[in-house]
């Protein structure tokens, strides 16, 4: 909740302007005041009408001020200075005193000195605070004075929380940084063996995947203080400012020994050097080379251990990789449904979810999701089931909250026309006929025409198995599923629709990652291409083409010759199923969202709901394996017979 209490220091430079302004207010009216010389005030003294006069007798003059009428009535102050003589105080006195106005007399010297002084110098001192607040208001304040752009912006907590238990989904990656923990707890053990802890981790893998987390976590375990910035934090305008900022933190945390240095982010200030399209001696490098220098320079197991994480590991300066830096590399990867489910299982702690709700079913519908986007998940199902007015998050939330996710937000109120419907019915239906039919392509999970984000339809394809290398015939029968649409609007209609776009982009990054990065095509096992697909502009802008013109001719001929037999293979399906594809489609245009279960039905029954008596049957199929999953198993080992092994007694003598 955000505080609305103003701090009053805030009023400050305001109260001293105001009492500076009041302060001042009557030296306005100086240029009002007559001041006579000697002569022309002995000449005309006598002929004025004075009024309020006082005079100051001092050592060697006479001060005369006072009021008095011109020839308009009005009241003019005026002030004059005379010699001291008795003549001149005997004529002032005669003068100015008359019936209607008594002169005062008094002797300057008995003024209060302090007060004089007070008098003299306040306006300087009130000018002069009043300069200093404005200048530090113009600085920042407490949180960007002038004087501390050297200074670290590291973030220092202590007393973590989080711990290993917070960290689904990552069990090598955890093995891994086990030691760290053991090291930071006890470093006297890896000193006594001759052992030397790396002095950095550097944390690699796509963005969501809990690499923040996981220093976090190792800091908790741990129990050391866990000082975090991000690469960005280090480069400013001004030259030398990064390095300094690197020497501040290095500084603070050998202070703060045993502790853990994350650096987030850490391509920002880490990108290789003199790969700038200008000039090489930037703010950046200087930063990037102090940093070198400070790992170089800490002493080993002194307790300090820099764990620095990036999506971008291809664009960082080898000297930053090298031993004795970040010489330790974990990746952490997108996890798999194991994982996903850990990790679902880790959000929902908090989430009050319906009895029907399965962890284990909504982490097979999000393959290639990270574990922020699990949380993003599990978060977007509370927030419907709360909009709903619903006690607890549901498996219809959650389904929803994936297609949310993924694609962005129904359209309802979006209508089509019946051409339109049609139209995209059947191209969502040849999708669902190739995942159906084709045996490696990509399973079925749900088909919708209801229009989300950009895309009129919606297909949920899910792989059959998750798996870390895939053959070219999965990459071959996932193109022909991304062709069913378009083959199928073909078929139905004799014409093609821009409904496809998405579908071709896929279909040629497909093809092409075949023919040049993979080698699957009958050019060989040459590699065209970054495998990665990463361009580092100051790198790779001057480079020219790994290839000939006439390698790329052929590579496009590769490319359309995989995308034309996938092309006919998914004509030949849905010929050969045009029924089927009639069925779904006539379903979703009355469905509009047709789930796993129903397309089953559609192919084994023809109807959206299974018979009957094959429900009652599956039901009592699931019921037998629960109960016998229950029963303890017993397994019975038959005891074979042992074979005497013979020894030397009983071998026969032997003959001489």
């Amino acid at each position: 909740m955000k505080n609305n209490k103003r701090n009053p220091l805030l009023l400050l430079p305001y109260l001293l302007l105001a009492l500076m302004l009041i302060f001042l207010l009557p030296f306005n009216n100086l240029n009002e005041t007559k001041e006579f010389t000697y002569n022309e005030f002995a000449k005309k003294a006598e002929k004025m009408d004075f009024q309020d006069v006082s005079m100051g007798i001092g050592t060697v003059t006479i001060e005369v001020e006072g009021k008095y009428k011109n020839n308009k009535d009005e009241d003019v102050a005026f002030s004059a200075t005379l010699p001291k003589t008795d003549e001149n105080i005997e004529w002032l006195q005669k003068t100015l005193d008359s019936g209607k106005n008594k002169v005062k007399v008094y002797e300057p010297d008995d003024e209060n000195i302090l007060l004089t002084l007070f008098i003299n110098f306040f306006p300087i001192l009130l000018l002069g605070g009043f300069v200093f607040v404005m200048f530090s208001r113009m600085g920042g304040g407490q949180q960007n004075k002038a004087f501390e752009f050297s200074k670290s912006r590291a973030k220092v907590q202590g007393n973590i929380k989080t711990r290993f238990k917070d960290v689904a989904g990552a069990d090598e990656e955890k093995e891994e940084v086990k030691e760290i923990i053991d090291y930071l707890k006890n470093p006297k053990r890896f000193s006594d063996m001759g052992a030397r802890i790396p002095k950095g981790m550097l944390m690699v893998g796509p963005p969501g995947t809990g690499k923040t987390l996981l220093a976090k976590a190792v800091a908790g375990e741990a129990d050391v203080p866990f000082f975090s910035i991000s690469g960005s934090d280090f480069v400013e305008m001004f030259v030398g400012t990064g390095a300094s900022r690197v020497r501040d933190m290095f500084k603070k945390a050998k202070q703060a020994a045993p502790c853990i240095v994350f650096i987030d982010e850490i391509d920002a200030v880490g990108r290789q050097r003199g790969a700038g399209m200008g000039g090489g001696n930037d703010e950046r490098e200087q930063t990037l080379n102090q940093l070198l220098v400070e790992m170089d320079g800490m002493e080993e197991n002194i307790g300090i251990v820099i764990i620095a994480a990036t999506n971008r590991p291809d664009v960082l300066d080898p000297a930053l990789l090298r031993s004795g830096r970040f010489d330790r590399q974990i990746t952490v990867s997108l996890p798999d449904k194991k994982g996903r489910t850990e990790i679902l299982e880790v959000h929902a702690r908090n989430k009050k979810l319906a009895p029907d709700v399965t962890l284990e079913n909504l982490a097979k519908r999000t393959p290639g999701f990270s574990g922020a986007d699990l949380e993003n998940v599990l978060n977007e199902g509370a927030i419907l089931a709360v909009r709903g007015n619903r006690k607890l998050i549901t498996m219809d939330d959650l389904d929803e909250a994936v297609d949310r996710v993924m694609m962005g937000p129904a359209k309802k109120s979006k209508k089509y026309s019946d051409t339109d419907k049609k139209l995209v019915a059947y191209h969502e239906a040849g999708h669902a006929v190739i995942g159906i039919k084709l045996e490696d392509a990509d399973m079925v999970q749900k088909v919708t025409i209801i229009p989300r984000g950009d895309a009129g339809g919606y297909n949920l394809m899910t792989p059959r198995e998750e798996k870390y290398f895939h053959r070219k015939k999965e990459y071959m029968a996932q193109i022909t599923g991304l062709l069913g649409g378009r083959v199928s609007e073909e078929l139905v209609f004799g014409e093609i629709s821009a409904g496809a776009v998405n579908d071709i982009e896929k279909i040629t990054k497909i093809a092409k990652a075949m023919v040049r990065v993979f080698g699957m095509s009958t050019l060989g096992p040459i590699q065209y291409a970054d495998p990665q697909g990463n361009v580092f502009l100051g790198r790779d802008y001057n480079q020219g083409a790994a290839y000939s013109g006439e390698v790329a001719f052929e590579i496009d001929q590769e490319v359309r010759k995989i995308i034309n037999e996938c092309y006919d293979e998914c004509k030949r399906i849905l010929i050969e199923n045009r029924d089927l594809l009639d069925l779904i489609a006539n379903s979703l245009i009355e469905e509009e969202t047709l789930t796993s279960e129903q397309i089953n039905n559609l192919v084994e029954y023809g109807t959206l709901d299974a018979p009957k008596q094959d429900v009652e049957a599956h039901e009592e199929t699931i019921k037998e394996q629960d109960e016998k999953m229950k029963e303890p198993e017993v397994i019975e080992q038959p005891v074979e017979a042992q074979e005497s092994i013979p020894t030397a007694d009983d071998l026969p003598d032997s003959e001489e």
